[in-house]
């Protein structure tokens, strides 16, 4: 079945995709940046550079850290990185249901697509 793949340019160089949006889901998910690069078979440091880079390019933090030592560390989404995460999946969803009719074209294209 054919699926459509989202990636939206914000403007200078600022992009959100499938991958960062993934990202996002898994450190919500893990509470920790290297968890959800380990559970996405991303390094740590691949992991940090799209955080850093999202938290750049919306101008103020997606993801929110605590420093490590005794009490652990950690991660978040702030209050702005769900809120990307819901705009993403939202326009992807809208998306992928006005698209469906032409997508469904590609597995028999004799019909006519």
């Amino acid at each position: 079945m054919a699926r459509l793949s989202i990636r939206i340019d914000l403007g200078d160089g600022h992009r959100i995709g499938p991958g960062k949006v993934q990202l996002l889901e898994a450190i919500a998910e893990h509470g920790s940046i290297s968890a959800a690069g380990r559970a996405l078979g991303m390094s740590y440091r691949r992991a940090w550079v799209l955080v850093e880079a999202m938290n750049h390019g919306f101008g103020r933090p997606v993801v929110a850290t605590r420093a490590g030592g005794r009490a652990g560390g950690g991660a978040h989404l702030s209050d702005l990185g769900a809120h990307v995460v819901a705009r993403y999946r939202a326009v992807e969803d809208a998306a992928e249901a006005a698209a469906r009719p032409f997508l469904d074209g590609f597995a028999s294209p004799e019909d006519g697509a």
